[in-house]
């Protein structure tokens, strides 16, 4: 469970970089992060998901 909650804020805080440094408006610097956010938790869990059916 602890590494999850690692990945939840290793994602936050990478995504809010990327939203601070991204171009454009306030609104799309604030989509981008969140969809970098979304992204990171999606990937990962599928991921993971994949390599525990791997022996």
């Amino acid at each position: 469970m602890i590494h999850f909650l690692y990945l939840v804020g290793f994602a936050f805080f990478v995504s809010i970089c990327f939203g601070v440094f991204a171009t454009g408006t306030p609104k799309e610097k604030l989509w981008y992060g969140g969809k970098t956010f979304l992204q990171f938790l999606g990937i990962s869990l599928l991921i993971a998901w994949v390599l525990y059916f791997i022996p």
